[in-house]
């Protein structure tokens, strides 16, 4: 049988990999679903918002129906509370679509890409799909190093991918800086600001003033509902930008991308500001007992503005798999190039304690 004729891209495309779930943890070792904590995928450890449990059990007799495809409803709340037009918006199936939009329409062969080392691994993923060159520029302290990756920029550059704060490494530009570079960045490169963990800081640049003023064309804000809002498992996220953009990158988004469950979530909690309030509050007591604890024991890790941090533990993948049979797990981080640490994401007070004791008891510091 003749092979398929695949796109030769595929042989050396990597392939993202996620935390893993419970269920899988739980197979594999043998233990009770129940008994297992996840602190891998820096989910929300307060669940979903309950108000958009509520609007879910709503829509379900009405999944006979196809979603609105252009979610009216949701875009037009989103942009009042925006103070935007919903032509400013485009909806993804997670953060992810929305960088693959970015893929269809401006990155192909001959095209470069150009992101910080230890980027978010989908933005290299998506232009090697593509066809596109990825240009790394060496991190610094283990974030961006802005005038670093504004010099990186060639004439073939069409892209430009900053993570604020950073995933995988919770770091951030302060507000001034991030500023600064966006005022000043080449008109003819599209600046693509993933701001998937924005709602965690108490003040963050308000790029959002860009996009309403219509002063910076080439720059496009990413935002999701899987954190702050609890919704991963929907997979809601969107761009902002001006209407032209916005409207090059509808030509390339699938019909009903956003199911009808996901729209009314999401709804909902854009209305419940209780949720969010105590998310924060729970993730900002949860980093200053983390950095107090992670002291007291002399384990280094990476200052984050996030809802996670990087620990330095030696071995990472040894202690990610031996955490596990602790039942708890974290995630980690040898496929960003940093082997010698874990990400572990804030959980609840009792599930960052647990942690803790199967952390120090893996490394033999309990």
């Amino acid at each position: 049988m003749n092979a398929l004729p695949l796109n030769p891209t595929l042989a050396s495309l990597p392939v993202y990999q996620p935390g893993r779930p419970i269920d899988e943890v739980a197979r594999e070792l043998g233990l009770e679903p129940s008994s297992i904590i996840k602190l891998a995928s820096n989910e929300n450890p307060l669940g979903p918002s309950p108000r958009a449990l509520a609007a879910m059990q709503r829509i379900l007799p009405q999944l006979h129906l196809y979603p609105d495809g252009s979610a009216f409803h949701l875009k037009q709340r989103l942009a009042t509370g925006l103070g935007l037009r919903p032509e400013n918006l485009i909806l993804g199936n997670g953060s992810n679509e929305i960088i693959e939009f970015v893929g269809h329409a401006l990155m192909r062969p001959g095209a470069e890409i150009v992101v910080s080392q230890y980027c978010f691994a989908i933005y290299p993923i998506i232009a090697k799909m593509m066809g596109a060159s990825v240009i790394t520029v060496p991190a610094r302290d283990y974030g961006h190093d802005l005038a670093a990756m504004r010099r990186a920029i060639t004439p073939a550059t069409t892209v430009v991918f900053i993570a604020n704060p950073n995933n995988p490494t919770g770091t951030l530009v302060p507000a001034a800086e991030v500023l600064e570079f966006v005022d000043h960045f080449p008109p003819h490169v599209l600046l693509v600001m993933d701001e998937a963990y924005v709602e965690f800081l108490d003040e963050p640049a308000d790029l959002v003033a860009r996009i309403r003023a219509g002063t910076h064309p080439n720059l496009l804000l990413m935002r999701t509902f899987s954190k702050i809002h609890g919704l991963a498992g929907l997979r809601l996220g969107y761009g902002i930008g001006v209407p032209d953009l916005v409207a090059s990158l509808e030509r390339v988004r699938q019909p009903f991308n956003i199911n009808s469950l996901a729209q009314a979530a999401a709804m909902a909690a854009l209305e419940d500001a209780e949720h969010v309030n105590q998310t924060r509050a729970n993730n900002r007591a949860g980093l200053a007992w983390w950095d107090a604890e992670l002291k007291k024991s002399g384990l280094a890790s990476v200052p984050s503005a996030a809802n996670f941090l990087l620990v330095r533990v030696g071995d990472g993948q040894r202690v990610f798999a031996e955490m596990q049979k602790h039942g708890v797990i974290t995630r980690p981080m040898g496929g960003y190039q940093l082997p010698e640490f874990i990400r572990i994401t804030v959980g609840t007070p009792a599930e960052n304690a647990r942690c803790l004791s199967a952390l120090l008891a893996v490394l033999g510091l309990a």
